[in-house]
């Protein structure tokens, strides 16, 4: 078969609408920028620049289609409690924003939790990242999985389950653990809570996540079970490997200086020294992260966000409906 014929094929077969960002950027229509230039930078991550220009071209688009999504998923939720004749209160619209460390989930999910909030109904929007759930690094030693922080088992998923359960049930007052990066862990004692948010955005490495399902048929939740909507930002390898060892060399010179930080260990090793750091942590606990739990995941998103070298998004992928 010609080549040409069988990639047209592969693209027929695609579950996936694939937009540059002049073509996406179109579909922003009349849909109002809401951030000023400063808001935009301060919601920036370290070494994952954003401008005004992505924010217009690709947010704002998005953020458009979400206001379409919640406010459909909001009737339906109407028109269900109508059929079984319940009374009950707005269910929350959860947005799931995946991918690899370094690949800039962070940054993606304060920006568009700024532009969601500024919609005109001023909508609730709250804004978790999975880390929290993360098991203390006791029990990771424990266990022997500190050498894979940040991989499924890694994670307190009963409690992170119960925590979106609690969300969509419409509960009040529901409290998620807080993690620090700059001490490596989950921190005892602390909490944030989240009261019955109109929309909630959760970040997170393995948030598409599945696992192997009983052969008895038995019901066993998926994170993902509890999203309306889901975001992949994804990023060629190698991209991702120079951006996560710049990111580490950056710290070295900034938090890693500071002597109470878990890394401080790192400001002290010379240039060389540091940087085969950084490539064995990212080759054997990261990249291994990405192609065993990460990638695979890639096309159970609703969107997926392609980046370029430049950290600009250069692809949009739709799923069809």
């Amino acid at each position: 078969m010609d080549q040409a014929v069988a990639m047209k094929q592969d693209m027929d077969l695609s579950p996936y609408r694939v937009f540059d960002d002049k073509q996406w950027s179109r579909l922003r229509a009349d849909t109002p920028m809401t951030l000023s230039a400063s808001e935009v930078t301060q919601l920036q991550g370290l070494n994952d620049p954003m401008s005004m220009d992505q924010v217009e071209k690709i947010y704002l688009p998005l953020s458009r289609l979400l206001a379409f999504y919640a406010e459909s998923t909001f009737g339906l939720h109407r028109a269900t409690q109508k059929f079984l004749n319940a009374k009950g209160g707005k269910i929350p619209f959860i947005i799931g924003v995946a991918g690899s460390v370094s690949v800039g989930k962070s940054t993606t999910s304060r920006v568009l939790r700024e532009l969601l909030a500024r919609w005109p109904a001023s909508p609730k929007v709250d804004l978790i990242t999975t880390d929290g759930f993360l098991h203390p690094n006791l029990v990771l030693e424990q266990e022997g999985l500190m050498g894979k922080k940040g991989f499924p088992e890694s994670f307190d998923r009963p409690r992170l389950l119960k925590f979106l359960s609690d969300i969509k049930a419409g509960k009040r007052y529901v409290k998620a653990p807080v993690y620090s990066h700059f001490y490596y862990d989950v921190m005892p004692g602390h909490t944030v809570t989240v009261d019955k948010p109109d929309i909630l955005i959760v970040e997170g490495l393995n948030v598409l996540q599945t696992r192997e399902l009983p052969k008895d048929g038995r019901a066993v939740p998926f994170v993902s079970d509890f999203f309306d909507f889901s975001v992949y930002i994804d990023a060629d390898e190698q991209l991702l490997e120079d951006w996560y060892v710049e990111r580490f060399m950056r710290l070295r010179e900034t938090a890693f200086r500071d002597p109470s930080s878990y890394f401080h260990r790192y400001s002290r090793i010379d240039d060389a020294e540091a940087l085969e750091t950084a490539l064995r942590i990212w080759r054997e606990i990261n990249l291994l992260n990405l192609r065993e739990n990460i990638l695979p995941t890639r096309p159970r998103a609703d969107l997926i966000l392609t980046k370029d070298r430049s950290h600009r998004i250069a692809k949009v992928a739709l799923r069809k409906v």
